[in-house]
């Protein structure tokens, strides 16, 4: 708790000073740090809290001998068992860009409706797993599907530890069931991939040369009212060195949707520089081979049985609509542990 306290009041300090704004990106740097430090002080402040609190328990128990403050103690050693578990999560995020935001995509694999309509699923518990955690939700860049869900999605997902938890999800997943469009009523196999890129505000060892970007523009697609339908304000930037495709449309102003874009760009070179250490995108792209049978990291079957399993790290449930609600912690937690 000391060393935190410390920490904290060096962040603050550092605030406190008449130039602190002179520099606004370190600036932000520093507050979302002394956030991060404030939020894991409360933490373990929580965690003492219940800790007195059973001890005080025990001790009523003893004199008393009370059953209902036996029941007390149980709900309250699983709520600290519950916390204790969370917070052994967060000090497993120690990567370099586990504290970043992320840029968040899904795209479809070949099936049609079926597969834009798993992909729509998808971004459903992701936004609800993102609500969970308090995170803020941002959407970049929405393609429709032609009759149901989504040809592709991109969002930023902005929090403490975003990147951190969400880097799990990076890859194919897989959906088993009872299709909804089939008259038949017959079951269907569908895929989407999930792309998950930290957001990375600058690198001084990265340079963009402006001549190897093609640049488009384009009509919004998403909501956003007439002046979004009616003006080229979207933007799809492909980087022709690495066929990296990078496209925003959130913002009403052209400008401001091609500044985003090259956020987007450069996290997505940075993660290949940091992670591959490769040159062109298809060597990263390895990652997930095609949106298509084998290649998926976890499947979703809600049909013959009812089963979520994660084929990296065997972890599963059988209470598929928990997890459509958005709850990962399950998948999250085995993976970090494995990735030790």
């Amino acid at each position: 708790m000391s060393k935190i306290k410390f920490e904290i009041d060096e962040l603050e300090q550092k605030m406190n000073a008449p130039d602190f704004w002179n520099d606004q990106e370190n600036a932000k740097k520093i507050l979302k740090q002394s956030s991060a430090l404030k939020d894991k002080w409360e933490k373990v402040a929580g965690l003492e809290s219940k800790l007195e609190d059973i001890s005080l328990l025990i001790e009523l128990i003893e004199e008393s001998e009370d059953k209902d403050l036996e029941e007390d103690l149980k709900s309250s050693m699983d709520e600290l068992e519950k916390a204790i578990e969370e917070f052994n999560l967060e000090t497993l995020l120690s990567g370099e860009y586990d504290a970043n935001d992320v840029i968040f995509s899904i795209h479809p694999g070949a099936g049609g409706t079926e597969s834009h309509d798993w992909a729509e699923m998808l971004l459903r518990m992701y936004l609800r797993w993102a609500e969970k955690k308090g995170f803020k939700v941002t959407t970049l860049d929405y393609q429709p599907g032609d009759e149901a869900g989504i040809k592709s999605v991109t969002v930023s997902i902005e929090g403490n530890n975003a990147y951190g938890y969400l880097k799990s999800e990076k890859g194919v997943h897989r959906l088993v069931r009872i299709s909804p469009f089939d008259a038949s009523g017959r079951r269907h196999t569908s895929f989407a991939s999930v792309d998950i890129t930290p957001q990375i505000e600058e690198d001084s060892n990265i340079e963009i040369n402006t001549d190897d970007l093609r640049i488009d523009t384009y009509r919004s697609s998403g909501a956003g009212g007439q002046h979004v339908n009616k003006t080229e304000s979207a933007i799809r930037i492909t980087h022709i060195p690495t066929g990296i495709v990078v496209q925003c449309q959130n913002e009403r102003s052209q400008i401001q949707n091609r500044e985003t874009a090259m956020k987007m760009l450069l996290s997505k070179l940075v993660e290949i520089k940091e992670r591959e250490h490769k040159e062109k995108i298809e060597d990263i792209q390895g990652e997930y081979g095609q949106i298509a049978w084998g290649n998926q990291i976890r499947s979703y079957v809600f049909h013959p049985y009812s089963m979520v399993k994660d084929h990296r790290t065997n972890a599963e449930t059988g209470n598929v609509q928990a997890v459509m609600d958005g709850d990962l912690e399950l998948f999250i937690n085995e993976y970090l542990k494995a990735s030790l």
